[in-house]
């Protein structure tokens, strides 16, 4: 044992709160279930598209209650499929938030269309009081995202877009078996588009689908993503100019798999993040990433929040250095807001150097915080673990100023 004090910050020489022997849960988590199934696939010579990818987008269309769902190779790949299957191209803009990976903004520019960006609120979501005055004449699309599978206001987004005759394309990218007034996300608008990258809470290392409840879209969504064929069309028919996009058996094999487990862990990702807010509700200068009550379940990719540095006592990046010593890594994700990414001096269409998004700079620049879903999985005491860690730099932040 250290002679300091235990409450000695660990980045000062006392013992860490939550030392290497005592690790945190690892992604993904894998079973039996896994290898049995990987091998089915393997030992029968059909590792292409068939039944194991079929079983897979009529279970997770009935886990998220959508009525059709279309896999493809990922969830990058999803959202170009689903914009192209809705005629989204050149003349036309998208509005994204700017508080998002690239690839939702960079899958709107890469069918031709011109993403304009409107700021996040204290969600982490799209504002919905500024998507009208972004709205011009060649606007097709609002393209929410869940940020941290915390459901966008889609009651304010679904009226706009009705109002304006607009699409709605949910970056569902973070929010499987988040619920809405429950119903599951990516059915919530016109489509939505999910990933199963390996960080993801469902997982196949590679990954993504399409949802919707329109049988038309789907249709035309699955002849993009195969080649162009058309439903009931002959194998070398090709109606429409599409692409190779099919998942394949392995990929399938690990989802259905995987998705056997997502309404346990759903549900112990929830309770777990409700004991870290209650206890992180004490700590002043930190906010946890508000919920809605219209949510009937949030799934928790992320765990959110914001530090105020003057209230807290420290800067961010020093509330960082200061938890990973105490054996909690944390993410301050996004360093630019999207309209800052240098590739956006390589769209046409807008003027992004004049674009200014405050509650996404502030994120950016001073105040976001998050750490992985998987330090929500393990057994109880470890959100004592993860609230103490908290209290423990809030109770030296004078010393990190």
């Amino acid at each position: 044992m250290s002679t300091l004090s235990s409450s000695t910050l660990a980045l000062h020489g006392g013992d860490p709160i939550r030392p290497k022997a005592k690790p945190w849960p690892l992604w993904p988590i894998v079973g039996e279930e896994e290898r049995v199934a990987l091998n089915a696939v393997f030992d029968s010579g059909a590792w292409f598209y068939g039944d194991r990818v079929r079983q897979f987008e009529t279970d997770y269309a009935a886990f998220q209650k959508a009525a059709h769902c279309v896999t493809c190779t990922s969830g990058t790949v999803a959202a170009e499929v689903a914009m192209m299957a809705l005629g989204v191209g050149p003349g036309d803009e998208v509005l994204v938030p700017p508080y998002t990976f690239v690839a939702t903004a960079m899958t709107v520019a890469r069918v031709g269309a011109t993403p304009i960006f409107v700021d996040v609120d204290d969600s982490w979501c799209m504002n919905p009081d500024l998507i009208e005055t972004a709205i011009t004449p060649r606007t097709k699309a609002i393209m929410p995202v869940h940020f941290g599978s915390r459901v966008a206001d889609m009651d304010r987004i679904n009226a706009i877009a009705e109002k304006h005759g607009l699409l709605v394309i949910e970056d569902a990218c973070h929010s499987w078996g988040s619920q809405w007034k429950g119903k599951g996300t990516g059915a919530l608008g016109t489509c939505g588009v999910f990933s199963f990258q390996q960080s993801k809470n469902l997982s196949s290392a590679e990954g993504g689908c399409i949802l919707t409840d329109d049988e038309d879209l789907a249709d035309r969504c699955r002849s993009i993503t195969n080649c162009g064929r058309a439903k009931g069309g002959a194998w070398f028919e090709h109606a429409i100019i599409g692409t190779n996009a099919r998942m394949t058996e392995f990929q399938a094999a690990l989802l259905n798999a995987q998705l056997t487990r997502l309404e346990e862990q759903t549900r112990r990702r929830a309770a777990m993040a409700d004991a870290i807010t209650a206890g992180l509700s004490e700590i002043e200068g930190l906010t946890p990433q508000p919920g809605d009550e219209r949510m009937t379940r949030r799934a928790y990719h992320l765990y959110c929040l914001r530090i105020d540095p003057d209230a807290f006592g420290c800067s961010r990046e020093s509330l960082v250095k200061a938890a990973e010593a105490e054996g909690l890594p944390l993410s301050t994700l996004y360093a630019l807001p999207l309209y800052k990414q240098p590739m956006f001096d390589h769209v046409p269409g807008h003027d992004y150097t004049q674009d200014h998004c405050p509650v996404t700079e502030d994120l950016c620049d001073r105040s976001a915080v998050a750490f992985h879903h998987r330090f929500l999985l393990g057994p109880e005491s470890d959100s004592a673990d993860i609230v103490a860690i908290f209290q423990r730099v809030k109770e030296h932040a004078d010393t990190l100023a």
